[in-house]
């Protein structure tokens, strides 16, 4: 199976061009203000317009207001959406395009943590997505560049999974070795400043996920 690539946090249309040209499936443009990454819908549809034909572009949302998902879905138009925070199934699946819900993964009892069974059991409500994110369990959402033990995953594995956090052209071949996930999800591993992305990171960390495919 080939591992689909994910470059998230794309604020520049040369880095979205760069990821498109390397061989990624997909962009990521984040709606989240508070991140460095943060894009108003305008400059999102200008990322999105440089594209050339068949990547997609997923929107990142972190507990926004319907509004708020509305006008990007009007003004950017993208493939699919991916939330981050603690939205609910009913919330994710109402805007009619597919959705990637994302679960942040620590050490510890509990749903949503810890075991293999506590993130399924966080997980299980969320069927309706078209795929579940692991994401590393630190206090600033997404794009920080730290990873988590990857032997907490379920080995039950009821939608398509999409490895994130801290992911990076040295360790992302050993990442899909051992997770064999459907898809892998950077963003800072790949950037030379936060938000600006490095063409040369991008392309050596598509090679190391074909080499590890292969």
């Amino acid at each position: 199976m080939r591992t689909r690539i994910k470059i998230c946090g794309i604020t520049r249309e040369t880095d979205g061009m760069a990821a498109a040209g390397a061989g990624a499936d997909a962009i990521g443009l984040v709606f989240y203000p508070p991140s460095p990454r943060f894009l108003e819908p305008e400059r999102a549809r200008a990322i999105r317009d440089a594209l050339p034909p068949f990547v997609s572009t997923v929107a990142l949302f972190v507990n926004p207001p319907a509004a708020q998902v509305h006008d990007v879905l009007r003004e950017v138009r993208p493939s699919a959406l991916q939330f981050h925070g603690e939205e609910t199934p009913q919330f994710c699946a109402q805007f009619g395009l597919p959705w990637i819900k994302a679960v942040r993964v620590k050490s510890g009892a509990g749903a949503g943590s810890g075991t293999g069974a506590g993130l399924l059991e966080y997980l299980r409500p969320f069927s309706g997505a078209a795929g579940w994110l692991f994401d590393s369990h630190v206090a600033e959402y997404g794009g920080v560049g730290e990873r988590f033990d990857w032997a907490l995953i379920p080995a039950e594995r009821f939608r398509p999974v999409v490895l994130s956090g801290g992911l990076a052209p040295e360790n992302v071949a050993e990442a899909v070795r051992q997770v064999r996930p459907w898809g892998v999800d950077v963003s800072s591993g790949v950037e030379s400043a936060k938000g600006i992305k490095d063409a040369a990171k991008i392309a050596a960390f598509i090679a190391e996920v074909r080499n590890a495919d292969a």
